[in-house]
């Protein structure tokens, strides 16, 4: 995620011609290993796949603390559209919860990884994921290096901050952190938005990372182009980290609010406070690396 300081191309050709439902499935038909499945069936998270983030992390102003709470990070089997059971990431106004005194966030919310438990290098990510249409949200998927930031990289497959006709991709690392040079946003098509079941996935090659959209290969950076700005940091493992954040540096950038909260409009603390604001993942799988 930004931080102020501190066989795809068969996708792309079957997603021209095929419903998106086909090419969600079809994005795991593959002959390759697969390295990491998470269904999110079963009633409760999987402690020996995910970490629980809590209060004591806070980047990029967000307005949210983490907690490690059933109000937070939720299940269900019954979520319209997901294959079987769904992870709800949520945001909760819950003033007066906050052991942080420098912040003291009205909001709690949830942030999950795989950190010590499974990471990769090379391979393919891939998530099924629904948003809500609530700006200043801040929901994202993404790949983090195991050392400090940015030195050992970091991949974003999806932020959203809640402009319902794009979400956006990024990489950084030493030289191009922050306000990283390589980032693009994906416009879904005439009929669609970001409240719809999509697959957000990369690619990642020794010599590209390239990112892709319900098989929609949109924005491709090469190791040379990298190395145009810095050190290349995508030769080591990555682990996977799902959150919701609400607010802060992003969100602000791109609505300019910052009444009531930081980058969060009066409308979407409501729709928080009525519980309507949530971000459903149906599954993540990681595939080796193309033989």
């Amino acid at each position: 995620m930004f931080r102020p300081i501190a066989a795809v191309a068969a996708f792309a050709l079957l997603s021209a011609c095929a419903p998106i439902e086909d090419v969600q499935e079809s994005a795991t038909a593959s002959t390759r290993a697969l390295l990491f499945e998470e269904d999110f069936d079963a009633p409760s998270l999987d402690r020996s796949k995910w970490n629980v983030i809590g209060m004591d992390f806070w980047v990029n102003n967000e307005q949210q603390a983490y907690l490690d709470s059933p109000d937070t990070i939720r299940f269900s089997d019954d979520v319209e559209g997901a294959d079987g059971g769904a992870l709800i990431l949520k945001p909760v106004f819950r003033p007066n919860v906050d052991t942080n005194a420098d912040r003291k966030a009205d909001f709690i919310s949830g942030r999950i990884n795989t950190r010590d438990n499974f990471d990769f290098t090379y391979g393919r990510a891939e998530a099924r994921i629904r948003m809500p249409l609530n700006r200043g949200a801040w929901p994202a998927f993404w790949l983090l290096g195991n050392g400090q930031w940015p030195a050992t990289g970091e991949i974003d497959i999806m932020e959203y901050v809640g402009e319902s006709e794009w979400s956006a991709v990024a990489i950084h690392g030493p030289g191009y952190s922050g306000e990283t040079p390589f980032v693009a946003r994906r416009t879904f098509p005439a009929g669609q938005d970001a409240s719809d079941w999509h697959v957000y996935g990369v690619e990642w090659t020794k010599d590209a990372i390239a990112f892709d959209v319900d098989g929609d290969v949109f924005y491709t950076v090469t190791r040379d182009e990298i190395e145009e700005k810095g050190r290349w940091a995508f030769d080591t493992p990555k682990f996977v980290i799902l959150n919701f954040a609400i607010g802060g540096i992003y969100p602000y950038k791109v609505n300019k609010l910052e009444e009531p909260y930081y980058g969060i409009p009066q409308e979407t603390v409501d729709a928080v406070k009525a519980g309507q604001v949530q971000m459903e993942v149906d599954w993540v799988r990681v595939w080796g690396s193309e033989e």
